[in-house]
């Protein structure tokens, strides 16, 4: 029988598609009606063979169409290659094969792209002949051939290195175990490019560790060795970043060669090539983060620190040189409003919890590694690094000439680095290092005074708590107002850092802040005035913060004269549409909370805005051209946490607002989105609105329960826990308020909440807190219900109870304690002992009817069993929880 005629192209269409790839790739295209063409022919069975053919076999064209050609095969074959006719699956990956060791390095390197898509799709098992063709050109000593198999393998084992350990019918070995002692030998190749794919081949198995790479692990390791001072940058690169992987996932591998690799590594952190240094900088986090004994570093710490330190210094090319010439004249371009994420409202222990230190310019690069190492270190050694650290400091901060510049702010820079790690040492010199800093600020080099606001800022929390010691107040002082002088800088960069130094000093001074509010409110608006978008926003945080951090203070007339007309005009002039309505939306927040009643004057236009955006919204969601808008569910999910900072700063005031608007199908659409981020919004909404003005949820009530429920499920909690969070705590709110009527879903919401408290590994501390309130404020409304189910919850409950401080929620949910083992006296006997424990938490009961409810259940119990029943409870008890239940009376 005749074998089956191989494909041919047809002369007339391979020009055509190749007249099509020409203008693909050529700048001025009309690339719309292109990629319209390109669909077209993609409609044809065979497109996918032309453009193969044209990559393996289309000699007479450019290079470039060539590899536009491979390009577009490589994404048609992600979405296309499963369905396609056999014969053509068979000639696509015949016609790759003899391509791997092309003599055109673009070309091969395109073939190993195209091969490493092809290989995700149809693994070891559906293309044997790969490993067979691979293997060969590994063996054939012709560096095209070898290079171009390495390529291939290289981008393999980067996307799926999994799939090369393992076992393959028809083949006697795992791919890896073949391939590995082979690659290895590449190590000691002559060649740069093959030791580079090498390295980078077995590197990405460090953290999967097939036993193919355990079992060579000393010939790899000495690999390393050889390789650390190796001619090639990108060579010595890698061999940093596989240091820096074992000692973050497998560090009992390198412990016995710890000191032989760190003092390689110090050598590598002074490479003249500045991506290797970074490469090396990373080891010295990576070692503290897997708690490595300290003592094995400590040696090279008089090294370690003026490496770290030079490392600091400003490269030429650092690009925020070239930032910092700019000053408020420049306007901001679009690539400097950096994507802003709002954290939506959680109810909790740990709401509000976010990292600082968010740096201005957003690229890693060896300097802020270096201080994120001292960082680090500060913490690990504390006072210890400071003989070294700080003459090196003293004599930067000694060079006053302007050529000096870098290391005077590389001396303040490392100040800001170690204030945490190094405060108990420093902390007597803080006086002198503030008075040092503070001229700092009128510095003529705009980042010598943005990096002092950064390191004053490192500081704030110790300052704050020396106001009390000789001139602790006039040191605060001085800080607050030169801070305030910086956010008025004509430099962008400098009011940026200020802006930020001021809010994390806000924060640490609280009502610290009350006597200078005038002054620093006017510092703040004539700030406003000047600052162009990108700052405005870090403006409206510390705006935010102040309010926070002074609340009902804020609610007096001559400030509100003062902050309020700019924010309201601003508030006008945006569009619906505007993201910069954004960080004003979370400023209001905070506002409306802190000036609470204060805010009424202003809520009745903010309210209905609020309802607008996420009318608007909802509408572009389904039509975003009636709506005018593209679809941004921020917009709902910060209009949604102003209403909630209204209801709680307004409090019953909001009813007649709510009445008059459709905030309730709103609501409740918001509570089913598809999006997280909306629900867990939505559902703090929703509870706090059950604590001001319930009557308007009624209508719909038993729907919002429904909804709210169904966050509590298992999969839900794990999908989104911030979101089970808000629906257990607004379930309870709304227990507390509506009575009875919630007990259609009870028995659905304490199945759920059980597991909770039952197996609270992993989950967040709120979600742990609000279940155990939330079933307590069940049990107060509905103990009839809860009681006899309660010895299969009982001692998870109350452990979890006695992890939460007094408050008025702890109250409500001893009172359901209170209630339901009234309703069931006996039925919670054997929890006796974790009941003791819970009612032993309290610091001070302030409630004195439930004292006296929980004395009447403790004495009850006591009756019930007698004294030697009763003196068996306490037996298993500590001393100290016995003492503190003798305030009971028992």
């Amino acid at each position: 029988m005749a074998a089956p005629a191989l494909w041919q192209p047809q002369e007339q269409g391979l020009r055509e598609i190749c007249t099509l790839l020409e203008a693909h790739i050529s700048p001025n295209s009309d690339q719309a009606r292109i990629w319209q063409q390109l669909q077209h022919y993609s409609q044809f069975p065979d497109f996918n063979n032309y453009l193969v053919f044209l990559l393996a076999r289309g000699e007479g064209n450019s290079v470039e169409v060539r590899q536009a050609a491979g390009l577009l095969l490589k994404n048609n074959l992600r979405t296309t290659f499963s369905s396609m006719p056999p014969p053509s699956q068979q000639y696509i990956k015949s016609e790759l094969l003899p391509c791997i060791g092309a003599t055109n390095r673009a070309i091969r390197s395109t073939v190993g792209t195209v091969i490493s898509v092809l290989f995700q799709i149809v693994r070891v098992a559906g293309w044997v002949e790969l490993f067979q063709a691979l293997h060969k050109c590994l063996d054939s000593n012709d560096l095209d051939h070898m290079e171009g198999a390495m390529d291939a393998i290289y981008k393999i084992c980067e996307d799926v290195p999994e799939e090369l350990d393992v076992d393959v019918p028809g083949l006697s070995e795992r791919p890896i175990n073949v391939f590995m002692p082979r690659i290895l030998q590449f190590f000691q190749s002559p060649h740069a490019t093959l030791r580079k794919l090498a390295l980078g081949c077995i590197n990405q198995y460090i953290v999967v560790m097939p036993s193919a790479l355990y079992m060579s692990m000393d010939q790899y390791l000495q690999g390393l060795f050889n390789l650390a001072k190796d001619p090639a940058a990108d060579v010595r690169k890698l061999v940093c970043s596989a240091w820096v992987q074992l000692i973050e996932v497998r560090p009992s591998i390198l412990e016995p060669h710890l000191k032989n690799v760190t003092e390689l590594i110090l050598q590598a952190n002074k490479d003249s090539d500045d991506e290797v240094a970074l490469e090396a900088c990373e080891f010295w986090s990576a070692y503290c983060d897997v708690s490595m004994p300290p003592e094995g570093l400590r040696e090279f710490l008089p090294r370690l620190i003026p490496t770290l330190l030079s490392n600091m210094v400003y490269a030429d090319d650092d690009e925020s040189l070239a930032d910092a010439e700019e000053d408020e004249s420049f306007p901001d371009r679009d690539q400097d409003l950096k994507p802003r994420f709002h954290a939506s409202r959680l109810h909790g222990s740990e709401a509000g919890e976010d990292d600082d230190d968010d740096d201005a310019v957003n690229v890693w690069n060896l300097r802020k590694c270096s201080a994120a190492g001292l960082d680090v270190l500060s913490n690990v050694f504390g006072d210890s690094i400071l003989p070294t650290l700080m003459p090196l400091i003293e004599q930067n901060l000694a060079r006053t000439d302007d050529d000096s510049w870098k290391e005077r702010e590389t001396a303040v820079l490392s100040l800001g680095a170690i204030a945490e790690g190094c405060i108990a040492g420093l902390y007597p010199h803080l006086p002198q290092i503030v008075a040092f800093l503070i001229p700092l600020l009128d510095d003529k080099f705009p980042l010598i005074r943005s990096i002092t606001c950064w390191t004053l800022s490192r500081y704030s929390k110790f300052i704050v708590q020396s106001l009390d010691h000789p001139n602790g107040r006039e040191q605060f002082d001085k800080i607050l107002m030169g801070l305030l002088r910086r956010i008025l800088d004509t430099n962008k960069r400098v009011q940026e850092a200020a802006c930020s130094a001021f809010a994390t000093l806000e924060e640490e001074a609280a009502e610290e802040l009350v006597p200078h509010l005038e002054v620093i409110l006017q510092h703040l608006i004539c700030a406003y005035g000047k600052y162009q978008r990108r700052n405005l926003r870090i403006l409206y945080d510390a705006l935010g913060t102040l309010a926070d951090a002074v609340g009902a203070e804020l609610n007096q007339a001559k400030y509100l004269d003062i902050f309020m007309p700019p924010l309201i005009a601003k508030w006008q002039q945006l569009q619906n549409s505007d993201k910069d309505l954004f960080p004003l939306l979370e400023c209001f927040t905070s506002i409306a909370q802190a000036l609470g009643p204060g805010f009424a004057q202003f809520a009745e236009p903010v309210f209905q805005r609020c309802i607008n955006l996420i009318q608007s919204q909802q509408l572009a969601k389904i039509d975003p051209t009636a709506a005018g808008a593209l679809y941004d569910r921020e917009f709902i999910v910060c209009s949604l946490d102003l209403l909630s900072g209204l209801a709680e700063g307004l409090g019953a005031g909001i009813e007649s607002l709510v009445a008059q608007s459709n905030l309730r199908d709103l609501l409740l659409q918001c509570c089913m989105d598809e999006a997280a981020d909306v629900r867990q919004s939505a559902l703090a909404l929703l509870g706090d609105l059950s604590r001001v003005c319930p009557i308007h949820l009624h209508p719909r009530l038993q729907e919002f329960l429904t909804v709210a429920a169904k966050q509590l499920s298992p999969q839900s909690v794990k999908d989104a826990v911030s979101v089970a969070n808000n629906a257990c705590w607004a379930i309870g709110e709304l227990a507390i308020k509506i009575g009875k009527e919630i007990e259609p879903v009870v028995i659905s919401v304490v199945s759920c909440l059980v597991p909770i408290l039952k197996s609270p590994e992993g989950l967040n501390k709120s979600l742990i807190e609000n279940s155990a309130i939330t079933l307590g404020r069940l049990s107060w409304v509905c103990p009839d219900i809860m009681a006899p189910h309660m010895d299969h919850f009982m001692q998870a409950w109350c452990s979890a109870l006695c992890m939460i401080r007094d408050d008025f929620e702890k109250e409500d949910a001893f009172h359901g304690l209170c209630a339901m083992v009234a309703a069931n006296p006996s039925g919670a006997v054997g929890s006796l002992a974790y009941i003791c424990q819970a009612c032993a938490s309290w610091t001070d009961i302030k409630s004195e009817g439930l004292h006296n409810e929980v004395c009447q259940i403790l004495n009850g119990y006591k009756q019930l069993l007698g004294n030697g029943g009763w003196e068996q409870c306490m037996a298993t008890l500590e001393p100290a929880v016995v003492q503190k239940l003798a305030r009971y009376g028992v």
